[in-house]
């Protein structure tokens, strides 16, 4: 195949309707390290389809799923513009956990908006009051990720998700700092997530969370499109 590796492989996608790119990431001698170089970077910001960058090591068991969900704080109440999203990691998520025998466990990430200024004293705003408002915004993020477990039930199917028996885990912090850890922590072979910010903009991966998740973890990556994901490539030179 001739031409820039990352255009042929969309063109390759666009032309046959592929449903996954499977690819191994570029390793560092230098630093003895598993890094994204530039083809898988461009793969993850502007292929159609989702993409799995797996690990350069010899091949092993996948023990540990992670799937990261999120939802948009900016969403008026009553809606999750997020959930379509949300479906497709923990359907794909699910489906591996059960084919490979895996744990499956589904992280969501939760930050109080304006801590710091709660807490600095200059709002006026007491200890007490801080502690009920991180408090409150906790239960929040709490009970979103129980719904959408509920929902995951239906979605993975109630045999399967049953046999999974999926851990929830909300870690406090920026889901870009957050996750990684986690990951590192549970020891995870895989983590499943989607390539939208946190600002609800589709196909923005590069300069957000996603870019702060994917420069810290050691593990394989499975990475999900939104609905109406639209490529800039094109079938054309």
């Amino acid at each position: 195949m001739e031409g820039t590796p990352f255009l042929e492989v969309i063109r390759e996608v666009l032309r046959h309707g592929r449903d996954l790119i499977d690819k191994s990431t570029e390793e560092d001698p230098d630093l003895m390290r598993w890094l994204f170089g530039t083809t898988d970077m461009h793969l993850l910001r502007k292929c159609p389809c989702p993409v799995w960058l797996i690990k350069p090591t010899k091949p092993t068991p996948i023990q540990r799923i992670l799937a990261a969900v999120d939802f948009n704080e900016l969403d008026p109440s009553g809606q999750d513009t997020a959930e379509p999203l949300n479906q497709k990691i923990l359907e794909l998520a699910g489906s591996l956990a059960f084919l490979e025998r895996s744990e499956l466990h589904v992280v969501h990430a939760w930050l109080p908006f304006g801590e710091s200024l709660v807490r600095s004293g200059q709002s006026g705003v007491t200890t007490q009051e801080a502690d009920s408002y991180i408090k409150e915004c906790r239960l929040l993020h709490r009970r979103w990720l129980d719904r959408i477990m509920r929902k995951a039930r239906r979605w993975i199917g109630r045999e399967t998700y049953g046999a999974l028996k999926p851990k929830t885990h909300l870690p406090k912090g920026d889901a870009g700092e957050a996750i990684p850890v986690l990951a590192g922590k549970l020891k995870v072979d895989l983590i499943v997530m989607g390539t939208v910010a946190r600002t609800g903009i589709p196909g923005l991966i590069i300069g957000n969370t996603a870019e702060s998740i994917l420069g810290q973890i050691e593990c394989s990556v499975l990475a999900v499109k939104p609905d109406g994901f639209v490529t800039p490539v094109t079938l054309e030179e």
